[in-house]
């Protein structure tokens, strides 16, 4: 037991005794009067708890509404199922990304180890130096042809570097691995304030383990004279040539073009702009040491096409988006000058906002991963049954006693998604000879409002070119018409490889190119396929026959008719579709201050005190001294009085102030 301090003990100033009652935090207890109008319908509430708990094992109508109602630790599973779900889902998604990105960079890889590979082995070939002269500090007396510095520009077509920092550390990985020295260094290495120090100094300790503070090529030259790093070129590594200081970076290719008689130095540079960027950064005495080599990146689009490919059209995780997330997220992309980066990161967060809202969302990596289905029998039972309550499920009349369950229905999401994505990507075969990317498509063909009544009733969707702008899918199909025979055959092999589990499809697709094969593909044909749709012809073909093209398109727009499903037409996709468009537009673009300040007006809503009136925007009076606002509002009161703080005025009103004083 405590014992109560007694007369004996030395009084405590109030300096300490105030910090003795902030740092020591005891169990509390706060008694609120509750507000007039509401104190009946509290006590009546909290005595039909009451009532629940005492009875739930005696009553059996108590036993059927606590059966209705979740118990506490309901929410808690679900919450960490969210969680797990959530960093599976996009640890998949990231994986796969990286893995895109690689695929896409391995031909520009290989292109530069080509380059490296070739050069170097006419360097060792010409090579007369010895082991000591390479290590003597002077330069050898050489033609100027034999000092130039092969350099290999990179033009990566970006405005913003940051999305070309994973593909050169990617690059480095990859020469590493083929025996290269690589060094990797940024504009930060090339500062004005540092000189040519800084760059060589942070060079010699990526390669140099044992290097010291000095900046001195003879080192590097010791270094590479030893025998495991003898006969291996050096690679370095500049990811943004345009962010350094043009000086410093000219007077540092000066210094590696007289070491590189000595030894092989390689330099990789990343261009983000245009061709003419060396030569306003660099100095003629600086560029006529360069042993120029052009080489350039995929572009921003076509890293998209593929990204959108795998992540979105392609079911890789299980998570999707909704039309209206598609529209923004391709805006968010445009705006932000095409990076990917800011693509990856907006939908990291639509992600992120999909499993902390969707309370089913735990359920989403068992939707297209079958190994995973009998994990739904370990979920909470009334969790299960709250997707019977979701919109979808409620527009296609679907109960518990439907006879439909959850897996059929996650079931029947699988298959209309994968036929959607086959679809979507034939369109997308066609469309990228006219240069459509595989974005817009997407987001028409995620529009649940796709099936308008012009299709419904059978009118050709090509047949809306002719009055006003036509959409994606449109201009899709009437471009097959007008694609050369010689390209028909290779668009209907791709069609048939993401078609291949629809054998009605495959078997058509087969029919077209047996009459390619014939050598009569331009030739003209009466209509025999009297399982498509009863339409007018296209335009182009005279009545009553069609060519091997128009037979493709009719083709084509039988699929979308047939299979173009958007996701949101189905029952329980809200459990793999996030669609709150404002919560990630606000999130992302919205005014992250005032976020910041309305939070701080309902403090209570996310620091969940118990004790507190959730329906007040004030602070409680009787609210303890040693709670998070009530020291909140004292650190805002004395940053205001020693002036760190400036108070509010009637131009630039502060919604602090309002917490802090109640106001």
């Amino acid at each position: 037991m405590a014992t109560s301090p007694t007369a004996s003990d030395p009084p405590s100033s109030p300096i300490a005794a105030s910090d003795t009652a902030d740092n020591n935090l005891q169990p509390f207890f706060v008694l609120h009067k509750a507000l007039p109008g509401k104190s009946e319908k509290r006590a009546s509430g909290s005595g039909r708890t009451r009532r629940k708990i005492d009875l739930s094992a005696s009553s059996p109508k108590s036993a059927e509404k606590s059966d209705q109602i979740p118990p506490d630790d309901s929410d808690a599973i679900c919450e960490k199922l969210r969680l797990e779900a959530f960093e599976r889902t996009w640890s998949k998604i990231d994986s796969t990304i990286k893995e895109v990105l690689r695929q896409i960079n391995l031909n520009l890889f290989n292109e530069v180890l080509q380059w490296i590979q070739e050069l170097f082995s006419i360097i060792k070939s010409s090579r007369t130096t010895s082991l000591s002269e390479i290590q003597r500090p002077y330069p050898l007396l050489t033609d100027a042809l034999c000092r130039r510095v092969p350099a290999a520009f990179v033009f990566t077509k970006n405005v913003e570097f940051v999305d070309d920092l994973l593909t050169f550390q990617d690059l480095g990985v990859h020469l590493k691995s083929n025996r290269c020295h690589v060094a990797s260094l940024s504009g930060l290495d090339f500062l004005a304030k540092h000189g040519i120090g800084g760059c060589v100094r942070s060079l010699l300790r990526q390669l140099v383990s044992d290097a010291s503070d000095v900046a001195d090529f003879a080192v590097l030259a010791s270094w590479y004279c030893e025998q495991e790093n003898y006969n291996n070129p050096i690679i370095i590594i500049i990811d943004d040539m345009q962010r350094c200081n043009g000086g410093v970076l000219g007077e540092f290719i000066t210094l590696l073009s007289e070491w590189v008689i000595k030894i092989p130095i390689f330099i990789i540079m990343g261009v983000a702009t245009t061709v003419d960027a060396p030569r306003k950064l660099l100095s003629s005495n600086a560029l006529q040491h360069l042993q120029p080599c052009k080489l350039t990146l995929g572009s921003p689009a076509e890293r998209m096409n593929a990204l959108v490919e795998a992540i979105l059209v392609k079911p890789c995780s299980g998570f999707s988006i909704s039309h209206k997330v598609a529209v923004f997220l391709r805006n968010y992309f445009l705006r932000h000058d095409g990076t990917i980066t800011s693509f990856i990161s907006a939908l990291k967060l639509a992600c992120s906002k999909h499993f902390s809202l969707e309370p089913l969302s735990c359920l989403c990596l068992g939707t297209f991963d079958e190994n995973r289905r009998d994990e739904f029998d370990a979920f909470p039972g009334p969790i299960l049954r709250t997707a019977f309550d979701l919109p979808s499920c409620k527009r296609e009349k679907i109960s518990q006693g439907s006879g439909t369950s959850i897996t059929q229905g996650l079931s029947q999401l699988r298959k209309l998604q994968r036929s959607w994505s086959s679809v979507v990507m034939c369109l997308f075969e066609t469309g990228k000879r006219s240069k459509m990317q595989l974005l817009d498509i997407f987001c028409e063909a995620s529009d649940p409002n796709l099936q308008i009544s012009s299709m419904t009733r059978g009118i050709p969707i090509t047949g809306k070119l002719g009055s006003g702008k036509a959409g994606f899918i449109a201009q899709a199909i009437h471009r097959v018409r007008e694609l050369p025979i010689a390209l028909l055959p290779h668009v209907l092999k791709m069609w048939s490889l993401h078609m291949k589990d629809m054998n009605e499809v495959i078997d058509k697709v087969k029919e077209l190119q047996s009459n390619i094969a014939s050598g009569d593909g331009g030739q003209l044909y009466k209509e025999k396929w009297t399982d498509i749709h009863k339409r007018p012809v296209y335009l182009g073909a005279r009545k009553g026959t069609v060519s091997v093209n128009d037979k493709a398109a009719m083709l084509l727009d039988d699929m979308v008719r047939k299979y173009l499903t958007p996701i949101e037409c189905a029952p329980f996709h809200e459990i793999i579709c996030f669609g709150h468009v404002e919560i990630l537009q606000s999130a992302l673009i919205g005014d992250t201050r005032r976020i910041i300040q309305v939070d701080l007006l309902k403090p209570q809503n996310h620091l969940r005190c118990s004790c507190c009136n959730g329906d007040e925007n004030i602070v409680s009076p009787t609210m303890h001294d040693t709670s998070i606002i009530s020291r909140f509002c004292r650190a805002v009161t004395e940053l205001q009085i020693t002036g760190l703080l400036r108070m509010p005025s009637k131009r630039r009103p502060d919604f602090v102030q309002r917490v802090a004083f109640g106001l």
